[in-house]
């Protein structure tokens, strides 16, 4: 299962700048997340004012036995409410609209990176994991930068002013009351480190997760008939045991650090009480400042409070924010330069009245070509595909033939050499202008929920109804869509799950035909069908690759007799070349590969009819 795949860890410490980059990539709300900085300082503000108010009340109209000036204070405690009203509606207002735009941000620029990134990125990230990036982790980051921030500012400007205002009453009692703060910086300084460790091992261990969930989805075909019920059950339960436990030791700190803060918070309050006590029933100070002082001293680890939970709650986040950030930052490992995108556009802004036409020539130069571990897999490689030709490639397992294909469509680049379209290295022109010219039928189609006609106009979105239905016409698909329940327009189900595959294979050809591809490439498209459906596929192929140059892998050594150029290849190299008539006379490692299949195939043909008989 995807469990065991180990994804990338995170360990830097706790940094601002993490956050200052999420801000970059959703600057549309830095201007919101400012005005919600100052209606939280502005309510902060109020808070630090209303014990000044109290001491006024009871040191001029309880001391002094006075009204005078009463209706001017309440006017002026009356206008403080109703401002802090103003200012916890406009933050709660703002605060909700930072954290579902912010999400949204995240996950339409997650989506749209997905889009950019090569298809060997896919190879090494499962979709469970990018699947948590763009869910849970988009949700948890927003709700930090929508509220823990926002609590952090009033924290830091309550926690200012309330000091400012206590040094006006007495610096030695002030400073008494700060002398809990270096323990405080030091507990804080400790558990930080402890709760952001664990809170990255819990997100880790939520994409391992929701990648076993989407295994176990997927391959519910497979498990039921390999009868791996119980054996998935047991490797999730081990996943899900080991983040109960991660998850328990996270919050048992939080938990932990938050009555140590309340503590040092207590001490200093009584330290406070009994100082202003004493100094009130010596006459030093009046009633109405001590009762200021001790509330600015109780109130005045509120926001320590506030602000040692936000960073619990943003070291929880920064372990989500760290994911998305690195999705959102993660550099394509092919792209198109910058002169390339300046002429011919990139993949979301492309520049077609720039593209020139493409014939179809292409040419392996000295091409060598490693994966990123380290495998070889061409050296030198040379071939040279003319306009309209069909090459098919053969050989065993692991013989190099996917990966010609990949940098024919330049899913891979090579690690040396240069392949040439039309004359030109295709790392001269766009990506997208070379993929949008390209055909490929995989040997398990994947069709997108939706009708068929739907999935079938998916390559060129402006196709009428009449050349969705010509291009199923000339693959011979038409014939098993009109016997649908509602022809064109029968769901598929997710997947094409309502289908056949060899349906399924024929509704993909009309798809990349409708595109009018020059490049065309087949990887093992017929060798999941029966006899019957391989030979109307076989038609379609004939009528779809007519004038098209086309790549064909093949299993069936009997669909690429009609090749123009098979060519074997073995161990990165090509060991073979020529029509299917002039390899079948050299007798060499063709020839075994086909007469070997051929008679399996009668083999199998033979115990079929007996079995029948």
């Amino acid at each position: 299962m995807s469990a065991g795949i180990q994804e990338q860890d995170y360990t830097q410490k706790f940094s601002l700048s993490l956050w200052r980059r999420i801000l970059n990539h959703a600057p549309e709300y830095k201007r919101s997340l400012l005005f919600l900085c100052l209606w939280m300082g502005l309510c902060a503000l109020i808070d630090v004012a209303f014990p000044m108010m109290t001491r006024y009340a009871v040191d001029h109209f309880i001391a002094d036995s006075t009204t005078e000036g009463l209706p001017l204070f309440i006017a002026c405690y009356a206008g403080l409410i109703a401002l802090q009203v103003v200012s916890i509606y406009a933050f709660l207002y703002l605060g909700g609209k930072i954290e579902t735009g912010v999400c949204y941000v995240m996950r339409v620029k997650g989506f749209k990176k997905l889009q950019e990134l090569p298809f060997s990125y896919y190879d090494k990230m499962p979709v469970g994991y990018l699947m948590s990036r763009l869910t849970s982790d988009s949700v948890r980051l927003s709700e930090t930068v929508g509220w823990s921030l926002t609590d952090l500012s009033w924290g830091v400007i309550y926690l200012v002013f309330s000091v400012i205002a206590m040094l006006t009453v007495d610096v030695r009692l002030t400073l008494m009351v700060m002398l809990v703060v270096p323990p405080l910086a030091l507990v804080s300084w400790y558990f930080q480190q402890r709760i952001l460790k664990a809170h990255r091992g819990v997100r880790k261990l939520n994409s391992q997760i929701t990648g076993a969930f989407n295994e176990g989805i997927m391959g519910a075909k497979t498990t039921k008939t390999l009868v791996r019920e119980d054996e998935n059950l047991k490797e999730f339960k081990s996943l899900t045991q080991t983040m109960h436990k991660t998850s328990v030791r996270a919050a048992s700190l939080s938990a932990l650090y938050l009555p140590i803060v309340v503590s040092l918070g207590s001490i200093a309050t009584a330290v406070a009480l009994w100082q202003t006590g004493s100094m009130a029933l010596r006459g030093a100070l009046q009633l109405g400042t001590v009762m200021m002082f001790v509330n600015y001293t109780v109130q005045f680890f509120d926001p320590i409070r506030s602000i040692a939970g936000t960073f619990s709650e943003m070291q929880s986040a920064q372990a989500a924010a760290e994911r998305v950030v690195s999705l959102l930052e993660t550099e394509p490992g092919i792209k198109d330069t910058p002169e390339v995108e300046a002429v011919f556009g990139d993949s979301f802004h492309p520049k077609t009245e720039n593209w020139p036409e493409i014939k179809g020539d292409i040419t392996f130069s000295h091409v060598d070509f490693r994966y990123e571990d380290g495998q070889q897999v061409l050296t030198d490689f040379n071939l040279h595909v003319r306009a309209g030709e069909t090459v098919a490639l053969v050989g065993p397992t692991g013989a190099g033939k996917s990966t010609v294909v990949n940098l024919v469509c330049r899913f891979y680049e090579p690690t040396k050499g240069n392949i040439l379209i039309d004359g030109t290295d295709y790392r001269e022109r766009s990506q997208l202008w070379l993929q949008s010219n390209l055909g490929y039928v995989l040997q398990e189609p994947h069709l997108f929920s939706g009708t068929v006609m739907e999935n079938i106009r998916y390559s060129r979105l402006d196709a009428t109804d009449e050349e969705v239905m010509e291009a199923a016409r000339l693959v011979s698909a038409d014939t098993f869509i009109q016997k649908l329940e509602k022809g064109y327009q029968t769901e598929v189900g997710e997947g094409g799950s309502r289908l056949s595959t060899g349906e399924k294979q024929l509704i993909s050809f009309a798809r990349a035909l409708l595109a009018s591809p020059a490049i065309f490439v087949l990887d093992e498209a017929t060798s999941s069908v029966d006899t019957e459906t391989e030979q109307i596929i076989q038609a379609a192929i004939e009528k779809v690759l007519a004038g098209r140059t086309s790549f064909i892998i093949a299993h069936r050594l009997s669909t690429i007799r009609n090749a123009d150029r098979i060519l074997v290849i073995d161990g990165g190299k090509i060991t073979e070349e020529g029509t299917h008539r002039e390899l079948m006379e050299k007798r060499g490692a063709y020839w075994r590969l086909y007469t070997n299949q051929f008679r399996e195939e009668q083999e199998q043909e033979l115990l079929g009819s007996r079995a029948k008989e």
